[in-house]
């Protein structure tokens, strides 16, 4: 499996368990990611995503998106799409 960088994580929110997350690569709706820091290592698939609270099915370069983590995440952790 490859890994493509596709942003960083910028903020963590414990209720609900969210990552928010700055866009420098596209990301689609049910795309596997894998988040990686110092401390972090796992994967998840981007059931939904938000951009100012909206579900929407895409984020592009640049956007600030949130998607649903099984875990903690921390900022300035790397966010990357798993391409099988």
């Amino acid at each position: 499996m490859t890994e493509v960088e596709i942003g960083k994580v910028t903020e963590f929110f414990a209720r609900p368990v969210v990552a928010g997350i700055q866009l420098t690569g596209e990301l689609k709706q049910h795309e596997l990611l894998r988040i990686k820091g110092h401390t972090t290592n796992i994967e998840v698939v981007a059931e939904s995503i938000q951009i100012d609270h909206i579900d929407v099915a895409e984020g592009k370069p640049g956007d600030s998106i949130g998607i649903k983590v099984p875990d903690r995440v921390r900022a300035g952790d790397t966010v990357y799409r798993v391409i099988p």
